[in-house]
């Protein structure tokens, strides 16, 4: 079980130092799509470059729509090891991105956010080849109190191949309960982010997904 830290709302080098803090404790980190609309791909390779554990995997969440193999091969240029796509896109769409990220030895996330038959549009991607499908419960979303454990049940009971990663809300106080649908990924953005102290909440984090 993997841990990710997704960071939205810093610029690049506030994302860095915090990235830093918590490289003994996160296999991934990610520069969400906010940062990369405000700062574009060197945001990216920022992070790649500052990240001081070589076994974390920078993540690039440009939620691609179009385009896609472009998308993914500059995403990979400026340092991504994972990039994401969105669940709605083009088959063909996905497909590009798969095998271009897989062409460069690197990996494809697709976000199911807004997909409607989540069981159905799984079941296509994990054939696809994805080497992650994310559920994920959106900020507009969480706002009205939704989670995203059901979807990850529907999900994890669909695929196959292709590794099942959660993302929406989720804290240190609430990732237990998270842990027990045993996901491949689990996705934690400000629960981290906004702890007074991160590296001690990635290391709760960490410590409930090892089970100490």
């Amino acid at each position: 079980m993997e841990l990710q830290l997704a960071i939205d709302l810093l610029n690049k080098e506030e994302a860095a130092q915090l990235a830093q803090k918590v490289t003994d404790f996160v296999d991934i980190v990610e520069i969400g799509t906010p940062i990369v609309i405000n700062e574009g791909l060197p945001a990216v390779q920022h992070l790649k470059e500052h990240v001081n554990d070589k076994d974390v995997k920078v993540l690039a969440d440009l939620k691609i729509m179009d385009a896609a193999d472009y998308e993914v091969s500059q995403a990979i240029k400026f340092g991504a090891d994972v990039v994401t796509i969105l669940g709605v896109a083009e088959d063909e769409s996905i497909k590009n991105a798969v095998e271009e990220a897989h062409k460069h030895g690197k990996q494809l996330l697709v976000d199911l956010i807004a997909v409607q038959d989540l069981e159905k549009r799984a079941k296509e991607i994990d054939a696809m080849g994805a080497d992650y499908i994310a559920v994920h419960t959106g900020y507009d979303l969480q706002a009205q109190g939704q989670s995203p454990l059901e979807s990850l049940r529907k999900v994890k009971s669909v695929i196959s191949q292709s590794k099942v990663a959660v993302a929406g809300g989720i804290k240190p106080e609430t990732i237990r309960e998270v842990v027990a649908e045993n996901p491949d990924l689990i996705i934690v953005g400000g629960g981290i982010a906004n702890a007074d102290d991160p590296a001690a909440a990635a290391k709760q984090c960490r410590d409930i997904m090892e089970g100490k």
